[in-house]
């Protein structure tokens, strides 16, 4: 299993050309445009939206096999796995991959948290009736006019409105899809971040430690060993890669939104040690907080 740490990787595995941007891509494609010869099985730091009718092949997220046949929209979140096999279109479809570095300091960044069509709680995709059809696509070629056509210091902000319409659209889609539906059972990997997002709400309220293995498998009454095997297999992280990365995205956010210096922050999120939150924070971003803050005022 491929782990893509850049956009470009995955375009380059799709067999599609560069992206015009490093954190942020749309695709569009018709009937006959996917050859149906690639499979790829990975995980990424990317949300990825997709709509698509499939002639043939498949996608899995995790081990839930997406039912594409009638069209349908499929979302997926960072560090999950996910498989393409053999894809091809019977008439158009899109994907728009966001990388969650493009998320901190937006509108959208704690919103996308929301939504639990994006984990794995939800095992079908959204099926869209062909008014419903018509407002996502009307909302993705926006998207793409702007990405690709209007590139100024306003075209991060306006497709971010548009993506945040077009994820509030969904919403209102999956709960019609779902009335009267037994409610679905959440997964290992939705029940822990759900700890982890709980955690990190206490933390802005009384100060608290890091959270730990052990105290999260305590609580979905398993064994961290388990824990780690079931995460393991799901995402292809262990459940400690999982807590680090959820307070450096935590971190990047509030860098990007200036009100509290780097010692600050640690001890907002759990740190006794500002010397080992930048030490993991610098493994895991590549730059030190303080020069990673800096550089969002260049």
């Amino acid at each position: 299993m491929e782990h893509f740490k850049k956009i470009s990787d995955l375009h380059e595995a799709l067999g599609v050309k560069p992206p015009e941007h490093p954190l942020f891509s749309v695709m569009y494609g018709e009937r006959d445009t996917c050859d149906g010869n690639h499979e790829v099985e990975f995980t990424s730091p990317f949300y990825i939206i997709g709509f698509k009718k499939l002639r043939s092949g498949s996608m899995l997220y995790g081990k839930t096999k997406y039912d594409h046949d009638r069209g349908a929209m499929s979302f997926v979140k960072p560090q999950q796995k996910v498989t393409f096999k053999n894809v091809e279109l019977q008439e158009k479809g899109f994907l728009i991959i966001i990388h969650e570095d493009f998320l901190p300091g937006t509108a959208i960044y704690n919103e996308i948290k929301k939504y639990s069509y994006f984990d794995y709680e939800v095992n079908e995709a959204l099926h869209l009736s062909p008014a419903e059809e018509a407002i996502i696509w009307n909302l993705y070629f926006s998207i793409e006019k702007e990405h690709y056509n209007n590139t100024d210091e306003l075209s991060k902000a306006i497709i971010v409105s548009h993506l945040d319409a077009l994820l509030k659209y969904a919403q209102r889609f999956y709960k019609r899809q779902f009335i009267n539906r037994t409610q679905l059972t959440g997964s290992t990997v939705t029940k822990f971040n759900a700890l982890l997002a709980a955690h990190f709400d206490e933390i802005k309220i009384e100060s608290t430690r890091l959270p730990t293995v052990s105290n999260l498998a305590d609580k979905l009454n398993i064994s961290p060993r388990y824990l780690t095997d079931l995460l393991k297999q799901e995402t292809g992280k262990t459940a400690l890669e999982l807590i680090h990365l959820f307070l450096i995205n935590e971190a990047k956010n509030l860098l990007t939104e200036g009100e509290l210096n780097v010692s600050e922050i640690a001890h907002l999120l759990g740190f006794e040690n500002t010397t080992y939150f930048s030490r993991l924070f610098k493994k895991e971003v590549g730059i030190a907080p303080n020069k990673f803050k800096g550089s969002l005022s260049n």
